[in-house]
């Protein structure tokens, strides 16, 4: 197949046009995500996402990884 590679110029370029001003066509209505929340909605935590350490101390936000010595 034929790959396209744009620019980082190219692509900040685009970012001023018309076209990409307007939402796509035949998105799903999603309150604060397609489409502006509403004024008492307040953003719910996922659950999946929230870090959870049993019992360990925090590392930092650095620490990627666990070691063990």
């Amino acid at each position: 197949g034929t790959r396209i590679i744009y620019d980082r110029k190219f692509l900040l370029d685009r970012r001023n046009s018309p076209m990409a001003k307007t939402p796509p066509c035949h998105l799903p209505n999603i309150p604060g995500v397609t489409s502006p929340g509403e004024a008492g909605e307040e953003p719910k935590e996922d659950s999946n996402s929230q870090n959870h350490q049993e019992g360990k101390p925090s590392m930092g936000d650095d620490a990627q990884f666990e070691m063990d010595i």
